[in-house]
């Protein structure tokens, strides 16, 4: 189902809409953060887990919409693939114009481990959209299973961190109020992303009629991987002035792990088949003989899924120095920036590669 909206229209509302999630963003950010000082709750978990579900319900939601209403599976692995490496931009941005601060936060142990987790699913996504490999059982993904299991494993390393907070607080609203606040706006969230996913697919098409022609997976990346990416980005930048590192950095990376378990949860409710194979360009099967043609013929969902892993290996690096720093003293600013400009540089070779 295609909004009937013209190509001025459906750009006017793209554009509403995604101002509306960078306002909401920026106040779930503030609640975020007075609840992490106002509890002993792990920043980490706070940061990696609660906000980061709560700012990927864009993509929860739009994917859900993506195979259910509009049944579009490529625009969900364009949506999630492209939002997740949007993410690591963001924090590559982070991490070169902010390098002195950053190596002197506080920053979780945990996050290290979920980069892990992030590697490991991108290996999954590479044998299905790159090398073609997938396995399903009742129209559902081996992957997915997988996923599910890595993500229940990621909440319980985020809520074992203990990391303190570097600041305290002295606003005057409850942990109540402020957790009341939070909801109202989640489902405010919500409602903006479900219609975000049909003015996406408007646009797309709209597009397409004036010439510009954009597969469905790029346009997942490019509209509603930004988009959705959208409350992450205003959410870290207004962590990132309150000098709360360890919740913006288990935002971007805690997004990133739910938005694959947003994948596994739209495989299991797309009945056309498996999400992972529906956009993946090879159109035949793995086999030691063809390695060189499926690695020649990616298509946009193996170029998002090689330069997102290469991405999530640059932060696991930085993670890395950064715990190796506070034990030793040192402060590696430059390395820092050098780990940005390379999660960075795989973001902007996805968008010049996926032109071509």
């Amino acid at each position: 189902m295609t909004l009937p909206i013209n190509l001025p229209v459906s750009i006017i509302l793209y554009v509403i809409l995604a101002a509306a999630v960078v306002l909401i963003s920026i106040k779930l950010a503030d609640y975020v953060d007075l609840i992490d000082k106002k509890t002993n709750i792990a920043g980490a978990f706070i940061g990696g887990v609660v906000l980061a579900a709560v700012t990927s319900l864009p993509e929860l939601f739009t994917s859900v919409s993506a195979v259910v209403i509009v049944r579009q599976p490529d625009l969900v692995i364009g949506n999630i693939l492209g939002s997740n490496l949007f993410n690591e931009t963001i924090l590559g941005v982070i991490l070169i114009f902010c390098a002195k601060a950053f190596s002197k936060a506080q920053v979780g142990t945990s996050h290290l481990k979920t980069t892990g987790f992030t590697v490991f699913i991108f290996l999954l996504m590479i044998l299905s959209s790159v090398l073609g490999i997938d396995y399903t059982v009742f129209n559902i993904s081996v992957y997915s299973v997988i996923i599910i299991i890595t993500y229940a494993l990621s909440i319980k390393f985020m809520a074992s961190d203990k990391t303190d907070s570097d600041d305290t607080t002295d606003s005057a609203l409850t942990i109540k109020q402020i957790i009341t606040r939070f909801i109202i706006l989640a489902l405010i969230l919500v409602g903006s992303s479900v219609f975000l996913t049909l003015v996406t697919d408007a646009l797309q098409e709209n597009l397409n009629k004036a010439g510009i022609n954009l597969g469905k997976t790029v346009a997942g990346a490019l509209f509603l991987g930004v988009a959705t990416s959208l409350p992450e980005l205003t959410s870290a930048v207004t962590l990132v002035k309150k000098k709360n590192y360890n919740a913006a950095v288990g935002d971007l990376l805690g997004s990133g792990v739910f938005n694959f378990f947003i994948l596994s949860v739209a495989d299991i409710l797309y009945t056309g088949g498996s999400v992972y194979g529906s956009n993946t360009s090879v159109g035949h099967r793995f086999s030691i003989q063809n390695i060189f043609s499926h690695i020649t013929d990616l298509g946009s969902t193996g170029i998002l899924t090689i330069f997102g892993t290469l991405a999530t290996l640059f932060v696991t690096a930085s993670l890395i120095i950064h715990a190796r720093s506070k034990a030793s003293g040192k402060k590696p600013i430059f390395v820092y920036r050098a780990m940005g400009f390379g999660v960075a540089a795989c973001y902007l070779l996805f968008i010049i590669l996926s032109s071509m």
